[in-house]
């Protein structure tokens, strides 16, 4: 694919903080950029400006919500090279969220190039603050000004960039979880699989609720059943029991197919421990957290890679696990998976992709 670089002025340059990052509030000076009509394909490929995009009122997006996105990070080196992990995966898995939605496939090598090159030009924007990293967020949006309820034959495609902290502002730290017993996120041959805007909305109201009770997350049961876990906030989970076996659930169909998730399984009986993807009762799961069968749970995901899980609050009762404390295997994986992709650690698994950018 053929980027064209679009030269910015001074006054389109601003200084990259080195500091106070938050999360998803801040944005380097350029993002890519390029356009899809039916019958001529992907063309106009650039990467500009920072800048607002001029919509029509009846951009189908806006009323359908014809939309994916993916989520990977660029992470600063010792050495001061930038890795990225294993983000053949995210373009992949764009692509499989893509066909969901009925939007047209992206080439998943130009796709990677697009991001190399952005992330070589704004490579300044990567922090070198430890647990700081480049938020990379691809996006594809239906793009045709058109009301009837059919597939776009226009979409842009774009990519924007940013530095951010700690997910949580508490860090590394256990969060509260609310488990929902009444509203479900996603339901098998639905879209849970795919990255796509609709899932996330439909999660807010309840999680907006669990707020108000006090709790960071919600837990979301399958929509069948009402019994068997499936995700926690937009990250997998994962359950430890006596301290050895890391149980996940499997992918359904409903269950977004994380990169971390897979990461942990593949690193987690690399480490030792025994790994499986098991269909999880949530009224089991909670006897064996009231027992001590269940030692540890942690949430898994790009934007917090592992989270803990310090209770759960399930039809008002609560549920400790580990006394509220960060358990020793969620550590051990989490000290692992950023040692790898910050490079302290080498990588024997192929993961990372390194960017030159030291002078």
């Amino acid at each position: 694919m053929d980027i064209k670089i679009v030269p910015l002025d001074e006054s389109q340059l601003k200084q990259a903080p080195e500091k106070d990052f938050g999360f998803g509030n801040l944005f380097a000076n350029r993002m890519f950029i390029q356009e899809y009509t039916a019958g001529e394909g992907w063309h106009d490929a650039k990467i500009g400006p920072y800048e607002p995009l001029v919509l029509d009122p009846a951009t189908s997006v806006f009323h359908y919500a014809q939309e994916i996105f993916e989520g990977t990070k660029a992470y600063r080196r010792s050495d001061g090279n930038i890795n990225l992990f294993r983000p053949w995966e995210n373009m992949k898995r764009f692509n499989q969220s893509a066909q969901r939605m009925a939007m047209p496939v992206v080439d998943e090598e130009d796709h990677l190039d697009a991001i190399l090159q952005l992330v070589e030009l704004e490579h300044e924007w990567v922090p070198s603050v430890p647990g700081a990293t480049l938020y990379i967020r691809p996006t594809m949006i239906a793009t045709e000004p058109a009301l009837g309820v059919h597939a776009s034959s226009r979409y842009l495609h774009y990519v924007i960039v940013g530095p951010v902290g700690a997910y949580f502002k508490g860090g590394f730290n256990p969060v509260p979880v609310y488990i929902s017993d009444t509203y479900r996120r996603a339901v098998r041959g639905g879209t849970g699989a795919a990255k796509t805007g609709g899932n996330y909305a439909a999660s807010l109201f309840v999680g907006e609720e669990a707020k108000r009770k006090g709790y960071s997350q919600v837990l979301w049961l399958d929509a069948i059943h009402g019994r068997y876990i499936e995700e926690v906030g937009a990250m997998n989970i994962a359950f430890v029991y006596e301290g050895q076996r890391i149980v996940t659930p499997p992918l359904t169909g409903s269950i977004l197919p994380g990169i971390t998730r897979k990461s942990v399984l593949t690193l987690g009986a690399d480490l030792g421990y025994e790994t499986a993807e098991e269909m999880i009762d949530v009224h089991e799961m909670l006897a064996d957290v009231e027992s001590g069968k269940v030692t540890e749970v942690f949430g898994c995901g790009t934007a917090a890679v592992i989270a803990p899980v310090g209770k759960f609050g399930f039809q008002d009762k609560e549920y400790l696990i580990n006394n509220n404390e960060v358990g020793p295997v969620a550590k051990h994986l989490y000290d692992e998976l950023t040692g790898v992709q910050t490079g302290r650690i080498e990588d024997r698994f192929g993961w990372t992709l390194t960017i030159e950018a030291n002078g």
